[in-house]
């Protein structure tokens, strides 16, 4: 091994210092050191009995919550579907006074059933013929070898043809989903506006709706109140969840409008009920919905069948 030696101020003092100064002493000796004893742990002998009881105790415990989070969910309801109604279950097919219109008598394509059929009684106006002379000579220079009643008849039969035609062209259980929601959105107004039902359905007192003096006088339908707009929004969820249920088990997208009209929907109705304090009209929306707790209390999780 090389020697080292220190590094020198000059070479004057290198000359005076000896070789043996230079060297550099390692001792051989093996650095020895204390050993402390091991300490050791003794195991603790437990009971298996006790284990096996405290075994069962967990068991039972989950078992217990396991049983209060299902009677939980059952008290709050289904936080999306709810319970059905007679309303509800007549969105899927608008109920209609006949096999062509609905209650209000609206068709597809934004046409009512008085339209149409005065639309049809124009046409059949149009296409029938004026009466023809009865002398002998007009009815000799007619090329058909039909009668009049025969043609009279057969115009009738093509004119009946026509009209059924259009009648089930127009039938709304032909339309899109769009068009049965158009339908709905408007049966809401109807049956849950305020301007239908501030003659029967007042607020509780003590609700914040009493404490106003003056009322300004509606223009026309209530369109914009908590309760058709939550009726708006329980048409959505119920079309889009038969969907997601179908035929739209892998889509992302839908399910993820479905959580924000859930959600929206719940905000609503947890400000009408801050708002009415469960007074007539917030017993009407529950009652004409099926809404339960569980849409507007707590944290609303999408089961995964959805």
């Amino acid at each position: 091994m090389a020697l080292r030696a220190p590094l020198q101020q000059c070479l004057r003092a290198a000359n005076n210092l000896s070789t043996t100064s230079l060297c550099r002493t390692f001792s051989s000796s093996a650095t020895t050191f204390t050993q402390q004893p091991k300490q050791t742990t003794k195991k603790r002998r437990r009971d298996p009995y006790a284990l096996e009881q405290a075994r069962a105790r967990k068991a039972a415990n989950i078992s217990r919550q396991k049983v209060l989070k299902e009677d939980r969910a059952a008290q709050l309801g289904d936080p999306i579907r709810g319970n059905e109604t007679e309303f509800v279950r007549s969105f899927d097919n608008p109920p209609t006074t006949d096999s062509n219109a609905d209650s209000n008598g609206r068709l597809n394509f934004f046409v009512r059933s008085s339209e149409l059929e005065d639309n049809i009684a124009k046409s059949k106006w149009l296409m029938t013929p004026k009466e023809q002379p009865t002398d002998q000579d007009s009815i000799e220079n007619i090329t058909s070898s039909d009668t009049p009643e025969q043609r009279r008849e057969r115009r009738e039969a093509e004119h009946e043809n026509a009209a059924e035609a259009l009648r089930r062209i127009n039938k709304l259980e032909l339309g899109s989903s769009k068009d049965r929601l158009r339908v709905n959105v408007q049966r809401c107004i109807n049956v849950l506006g305020r301007h239908n039902t501030d003659g029967e359905l007042h607020s509780r007192p003590g609700s914040t709706e009493t404490s106003k003096t003056t009322a300004l006088p509606r223009i026309g339908p209530d369109t914009g109140s908590s309760e058709v707009q939550i009726g708006i929004l329980t048409a959505k969820i119920r079309t889009l969840t038969q969907f997601l249920e179908g035929r739209g088990k892998m889509d992302k997208h839908n399910r993820r409008n479905l959580t924000i009209l859930v959600h929206r929907r719940q905000k609503l109705m947890r400000y009408l009920q801050r708002k009415e304090k469960g007074g007539p009209r917030w017993q009407n929306l529950i009652q004409t919905l099926g809404l339960t707790d569980g849409a507007w209390k707590g944290e609303i999780v999408l089961p995964r069948y959805i």
